[in-house]
């Protein structure tokens, strides 16, 4: 690993922590904020550092592979933290399987855990349910946040200038009939969780499944649980059930991310 150039001032511990480590985080951070790509002064505007420091730190993340320089001179996220990230989910994933397991107990359906990454979900968990009709989603599945509870869960606090933008990007392909394939829609859906406090996905990427979501309050990286069956067993009735298993499991599951540090 090479020897960043950072002076004295940089390498002083602030907060108990190492000055330079974490202006470097910080700066790692307010990248991913903007998509991935951003330039020395959107930067050093964001952060209020000087343009010398954010020079010298983003000098020091390209040469060890987390930032790469692009031809236009703008700087991108780099493939080593790819890596980062996919080992970080699968033990997210695998830490938090008790949880899961707890919801499948409670509730009797499949319980599962999905992240947001970038403009996809992709699920990280699943504990599948015991009865012999039951829902599989492959860990590691990547979908559009549009036709899942999941992806309402966890863009219901997003503000709706970002999400029209998303959707932009991916697109709205219908996956059923049901699936709802405009910006304007969706975004009536997400005040609509916003106001119930869950998600659903009614039939949206599965003909005969629904799904039931919440978020992950105050997860270090944007989370939601959630569980899905057959329609004719997640009823409105069983809903009402559900629902209030849901949060608390949610609830349990940010306060011991909190106490773990992650």
């Amino acid at each position: 690993m090479p020897t960043s150039s950072a002076s004295t001032n940089d390498s002083a511990k602030s907060g108990g922590g190492v000055q330079s480590l974490e202006r470097a985080f910080d700066l790692l951070e307010r990248m991913a904020d903007a998509g991935g790509e951003v330039g020395l002064s959107e930067l050093s505007a964001s952060s209020g550092l000087p343009l010398p420091t954010i020079h010298r730190l983003m000098r020091t993340l390209v040469v060890c592979g987390y930032v790469r320089q692009q031809p236009n001179r703008r700087y991108a996220l780099g493939p080593r933290l790819i890596r980062l990230g996919e080992s970080a989910s699968r033990l997210l994933g695998t830490w938090a399987r008790p949880y899961l397991a707890r919801l499948v107990e409670e509730t009797g359906e499949t319980a599962n855990m999905a992240l947001l990454d970038g403009d996809e979900i992709v699920y990280v968990a699943q504990v599948p349910s015991k009865h012999s009709m039951r829902m599989f989603t492959e860990v590691g599945r990547r979908v559009l946040p549009h036709s899942t509870g999941v992806g309402k869960a966890l863009l219901a606090n997003v503000p709706d200038a970002e999400v029209r933008a998303l959707l932009g990007r991916t697109g709205m392909p219908a996956a059923t009939d049901k699936t709802i394939t405009t910006p304007d829609g969706f975004l009536s859906a997400l005040a609509e969780v916003r106001r119930i406090g869950y998600a659903v996905d009614d039939n949206e990427q599965e003909v005969g499944v629904r799904c039931l979501a919440v978020s992950v309050p105050d997860s270090p990286t944007a989370a939601a649980i959630s569980i899905s069956g057959p329609a004719g067993r997640v009823t409105e009735a069983a809903t009402e059930k559900i629902v209030p298993v849901l949060r608390q499991v949610a609830v349990e599951l940010s306060e011991a991310l909190a106490s773990s540090g992650a």
